[in-house]
């Protein structure tokens, strides 16, 4: 017995050791062990969301803050749980999902398609937008009209997206059709690829496509290659069902409460605003006109703390950049001010551009500083260019005619439809300032917004730039940062630059310390 029991020991022993070399060789070969789930949310107090970097997700704005649609959605979200909330960015689209089905993340909020074959791997919550997937072309080039004259074209999707699954059960219909999915790329990017010419199709959604368009004219929209499908946040299959019916409420109180409908309009409420030629003609100017002027613009952000690229888009909508512009009602200059307004900033000459430049964007900052403490930016940026346009009297016109509406008179999404019935007898009638055409004036501030845009992407932030003897003393003339060239800033042709994409929400002041102007 004693026999038995010393053998059995022994085989044990060695057993022991062969498991502690085993798994010394398998930490030399950096073995890891399966990452362990996250906490509830209950029991972490933090709420996890992996996303993606894009204008239609989550990116930074032109003040360096976080910003987009899932951004805000999610910001929301955790404030009704009463948790803070941390986001995780997936180096690459294809990583999101399985991140999330390994736990590593409560839930994605990172514009996904609800499709049947996600369905089967992951719970979505209420959709909150639809989208429709769109087959984009360059139309230098011939016009694809379905799935049979793509084959030998270059096409590209992102690796992993609901248009790889789409194109794949393509395939079966023509097993010729063939594409490259790129991992490490947005849709934007690629989008960016075909102006250049140097892919000829991408798939994407068409809140994407209608973004980049501002960017680049010369993209267009073949056909549809689905219907309309909807964007969701996607769990894990084993969710917990305290945070998905948490969830489920939310999306029904945003929907009701009109909160959605604003998120929606903040980021694509102006995006399909202007034509073609809108765009060509920005960007033609762009190269012709805004070099002679950007200095202007910057030294007007040194004094009032307004993006420069904000006071340009101003200007452009106003007068296309004309110093002489001059209207029939007397407006005059390049932000086509009025003879009140220019004498109320100090203005000796409308048709000088440095002083018209400067005295329109003081003039803003005051508005801005006029409306309300408590409504929020971007409404606040927005707000105040309608006053700009149509005047402060008939702005606070709109909003009283919103209040009785039951709709937000500090939304700039509900004062878009009260801002038109300024021009209806109905209205003005019952309105202290009358009659304006309040129409108009929405139609200046979506523009203005488009091509505040169009410029964040293509001129960078203005800082000033001091030397070594600037610091020891007090400062000089600012200078500009290190820009572009003109032809390497736009290009039709062309449509990139070497310029990040940081689109824009609103323009917030820059520095702390400035001149304000006299009340």
């Amino acid at each position: 017995m004693d026999k038995f029991y010393n053998l059995g020991h022994t085989s044990a022993m060695r057993i022991r050791i062969l498991a502690i070399f085993l798994c010394a060789g398998l930490a030399g070969c950096n073995y890891k062990s399966p990452p362990k789930p996250l906490p509830s949310v209950q029991q972490s107090g933090e709420l996890v969301v992996i996303t993606r970097n894009s204008p239609t997700t989550y990116y930074e704005d032109a003040e360096g803050k976080q910003a987009g649609l899932e951004h805000d959605l999610a910001e929301l979200f955790a404030k009704d749980l009463g948790v803070q909330v941390r986001f995780v960015v997936a180096k690459q689209f294809n990583e999101i999902l399985p991140f999330l089905e390994n736990h590593q993340a409560h839930l994605a909020a990172a514009g996904l398609s609800l499709t049947p074959e996600r369905q089967q791997h992951f719970k979505f919550s209420t959709p909150y937008q639809t989208v429709v997937q769109q087959v984009v072309y360059n139309t230098a080039s011939e016009k694809p009209s379905n799935i049979k004259e793509l084959i030998g074209k270059r096409i590209e999707v992102v690796a992993g997206s609901s248009y790889a699954e789409r194109l794949k059960a393509e395939k079966k219909h023509y097993p010729n059709l063939a594409w490259k999915e790129s991992p490490a790329q947005e849709s934007e990017d690629l989008l960016d690829k075909v102006a250049l010419g140097v892919a000829d199709i991408v798939i994407a959604d068409s809140n994407i496509v209608a973004v980049s368009n501002n960017f680049h004219p010369e993209l267009g929209v073949a056909f549809n290659l689905t219907d309309k499908q909807p964007l969701a946040w996607a769990f894990p299959k084993d969710v917990d069902p305290f945070l998905y019916e948490k969830a489920q409420e939310f999306f029904a109180r945003i929907q009701k409460d009109g909160t959605l409908k604003r998120l929606l309009d903040r980021y694509y409420g102006h995006v399909k605003r202007l034509e073609r030629a809108d765009v060509e003609g920005f960007l033609v100017a762009g190269n012709a006109l805004l070099p002679k002027l950007r200095r202007f613009f910057h030294r007007a952000q040194e004094t009032t703390e307004l993006d420069w690229r904000l006071l340009a888009a101003i200007g452009y909508q106003e007068s296309h950049w004309d110093a002489l512009a001059t209207s029939p009602t007397g407006v005059r200059g390049l932000m086509m001010l009025t003879g009140e307004t220019a004498d109320r900033m100090g203005v000796t000459d409308r048709l000088d551009p440095k002083q018209s430049i400067l005295a329109g964007a003081r003039y803003v900052l005051y508005l801005k500083d006029t409306v309300p403490d408590r409504i929020p930016e971007p409404d606040r940026t927005w707000i105040a260019l309608a006053a700009y346009n149509v005047g402060y009297g008939h702005l606070e016109d709109a909003r009283i005619l919103a209040k009785k509406k039951k709709l937000n008179p500090d939304s700039w999404t509900d004062l878009k439809s009260t801002l038109p019935m300024l021009a209806k007898s109905e209205y003005n009638a019952e309105v202290k300032h009358g009659y304006a055409r309040g129409g108009e004036t929405v139609i200046f501030v979506e523009n203005v917004r488009t091509y505040y845009d169009i410029l964040a992407k293509f001129e960078k932030p203005y800082q000033r730039v001091f030397s070594a003897a600037d610091a020891k003393s007090a400062p000089q003339v600012a200078k500009p940062a290190a820009e572009a060239t003109s032809s390497e800033r736009y290009s039709l042709s062309a449509g990139k630059t070497g310029q990040g994409l940081k689109p824009p929400t609103s323009a917030f002041r820059l520095n702390k310390a400035a001149e304000r102007p006299v009340r």
